[in-house]
């Protein structure tokens, strides 16, 4: 399927939208995941790196959050600083987040007994400005909270990332609710990329991109962040038609 024209009156509004929310009409800085099927989907063809983006597991499962927390190490991984991670639980394992690209001794773990409290860490943190990213594990983000991110991730230059978690499912609606973040994605385990001979493969991921300012939401199968941050395409969707694992192109707000 030949990739969707996008008409110039919805380039226009692209373009004035960008205008409006880049400072002083500056364009936005954008840190690009190097797999041009999901650069080409995002404003500036990457991910806007002084804003707050949402991450979420694919399901209330351990595997999916985990995949959402490793999704979101490897981001950080290709930021230069130190990452503050925020969590109230004690159930971040370091060794998987190297392997995603994020060395434990760049990231300084902070605890917080609740979500509010926790917040209040991410944004005083994303308010210091010495940092290269800070990331907090939250199940409730309500569009106040959201604001008062974005608006500190915008004041110091540092990008903003809430690992969407939930204690029970029916706190999973909430990831529903109107947010100030700039992107949401979704994280879902796949079954990893076979090999020729017994043993495991690369983990695949199903990403979607729920919701992009002045940008479109889509789906991609993708290989899991490598030791340095970086996620791919599966060799047989990067050598076939372009769209053959690429769902969607719902137009999001």
């Amino acid at each position: 399927m030949p990739d969707r024209v996008v008409s110039p009156v919805i380039a226009e509004l692209r373009e004035r939208i960008q205008r409006l929310e880049g400072a002083g009409g500056r364009a936005r800085r954008v840190l690009p995941f190097g797999v041009p099927d999901i650069d080409r989907r995002l404003p500036g063809g990457g991910l806007a790196l002084v804003c707050l983006h949402e991450v979420a597991g694919g399901a209330n499962g351990a595997v999916d959050g985990a995949a959402a927390a490793l999704f979101a190490a490897g981001i950080a991984a290709r930021l230069a600083g130190k990452v503050l991670w925020c969590v109230t639980r004690q159930d971040l394992f370091a060794p998987a987040l190297a392997q995603a690209g994020l060395a434990a001794r760049r990231v300084i773990f902070v605890e917080a007994g609740e979500d509010k409290a926790l917040l209040a860490c991410m944004e005083e943190g994303l308010r210091h400005g010495g940092l290269g990213a800070v990331i907090g594990e939250v199940s409730r983000l309500s569009m106040t909270a959201s604001r008062r991110l974005q608006l500190a991730a915008e004041g110091s230059g540092t990008m903003g990332i809430a690992v969407r978690r939930w204690r029970r499912q029916a706190e999973a609606a909430d990831f529903g609710q109107p947010t100030a973040s700039v992107s949401r994605w979704r994280v879902s385990v796949l079954p990893s990329v076979p090999l020729p001979v017994p043993g495991v493969g690369r983990a695949r991921w199903l990403l979607e991109l729920i919701r992009c300012r002045a940008g479109e939401s889509a789906d991609f199968e993708v290989e899991a962040c490598d030791a340095k941050g970086r996620i791919a395409l599966p060799a047989k969707v990067a050598h076939g038609p372009p769209q053959a694992d690429i769902r969607g192109g719902r137009a999001s707000a």
